[in-house]
């Protein structure tokens, strides 16, 4: 029986070759892509890789703390794992991504990458480029242009500005210009943040109004219009809505999902294994949302480590039709988002986002960036 014996957390930070500006945090330059790195090792030598989402240095107490309860673990105990990430949220922690280094340690050992451990579905999944700032008609025209030349033929706007009508103005352009595109829309409310500048908030006579307009434009889906523990509102809104609604990634664990399904309040579940629940976790909810018929379509936007992990459950569920491509360059490119990975995460020429199929999450950490970017 294999243990974890080692336990290392470093906090990374890679600079950004330009401020990124996130459309979910008004009034915040984000100059580096932190990342909080989990390695586990075993006593056969296997590691096992996290990431997690850091601002700062809200993560430097965190490994004195999940000492105690990892060191000694057998890794192929998750569902122990995933009791102990549910307790952290009495802390107010998110510590469901901690549970993906486990996973990797479980396909390392077994020679498989974890989407063929759990279903072997499918082998890639069709990407949509994910955008991530407000910008103007023409800035995003050529945003589509680009990233149409790496095959892809979908796209996500967002819809954060202070009066939503400038943002359908960037999709009517999208729209009229690219008559073949694939577009959703993305209007963050699900987390709303309004500590650095004013943050838009939206009801659901407003929500309504957007999704009908969008559906002039005939777009895939509307996604995070209310906020994420609004599930009556998002069941007036879906009961009028002419387009599908979608949500989910900052929601967790099990019952939260559940709200969602028995109200029958989304089209599409956005889960995020390194936010909602785990590996584990997000297969149970895409089975529960298989079972009302609904699709998932997990949330990626960590870090490429944390795209790897959601690739996996992807690649198991026979309900998930795309993958989110977060990618807004300059500022958040594909280095950035990867820096430390030996390879990026990138479409084929079709348009699809191969699941990696090394073992374990299937992506392979670069250690020399590691060192390079671990903050002393």
């Amino acid at each position: 029986m294999m243990r974890i014996v080692n336990i290392k957390l470093q906090l990374l930070e890679y600079p950004l070759e330009t401020p990124f500006y996130p459309s979910w945090l008004p009034g915040y330059p984000q100059t580096a892509h932190r990342v909080n790195l989990l390695t586990l090792e075993t006593d056969e030598g296997i590691k096992g890789y996290a990431a997690g989402v850091a601002f700062a240095r809200e993560g430097a107490g965190l490994e004195p703390l999940l000492m105690p309860f990892l060191f000694g673990r057998d890794p192929m105990q998750v569902e122990e794992v995933i009791q102990i990430a549910r307790s952290a949220t009495f802390l107010g922690l998110r510590l469901w991504w901690i549970e993906m280094a486990f996973w990797d340690i479980i396909g390392k050992a077994l020679g498989q990458p974890v989407y063929r451990l759990l279903g072997g579905y499918q082998e890639r999944v069709r990407a949509y480029a994910s955008t991530g700032e407000i910008r103007d008609a023409s800035q995003r025209l050529e945003y589509i242009a680009q990233v149409r030349e790496m095959g892809i033929r979908a796209v996500k706007l967002r819809f954060h500005s202070w009066d939503w009508r400038e943002d359908m103005r960037v999709a009517r352009a999208v729209r009229e210009q690219y008559p073949d595109m694939e577009i959703m829309v993305d209007a963050n409310m699900g987390w709303r943040v309004a500590g650095m500048a004013p943050a838009p908030k939206w009801d659901v006579p407003t929500a309504l109004r957007v999704a009908e307009e969008l559906a002039e434009l005939e777009v895939r889906w509307l996604e995070e219009p209310l906020d994420k523990n609004d599930y009556e509102g998002y069941r007036r809104l879906r009961e009028k809505s002419p387009v599908a609604l979608a949500s989910g990634e900052m929601n967790q664990d099990l019952h939260e999902f559940r709200e969602y399904l028995v109200r029958d309040a989304l089209d599409i579940l956005q889960p995020d294994v390194a936010l909602s629940g785990g590996i584990l976790v997000g297969k149970k909810i895409a089975a529960m949302a298989e079972a009302f018929g609904k699709q998932i379509a997990p949330h990626t936007w960590t870090s490429g480590l944390g795209l790897a992990a959601n690739l996996q459950l992807m690649g198991a569920c026979p309900n998930c039709e795309w993958a989110e491509f977060p990618f807004e360059p300059p500022g958040w490119d594909v280095r950035a988002r990867d820096f430390f990975l030996t390879e990026p995460i990138t479409p084929d020429a079709d348009g699809y986002i191969p699941v990696p199929s090394k073992p374990g999450l299937g992506v392979e950490i670069d250690e020399d960036a590691v060192q390079r970017y671990a903050v002393k």
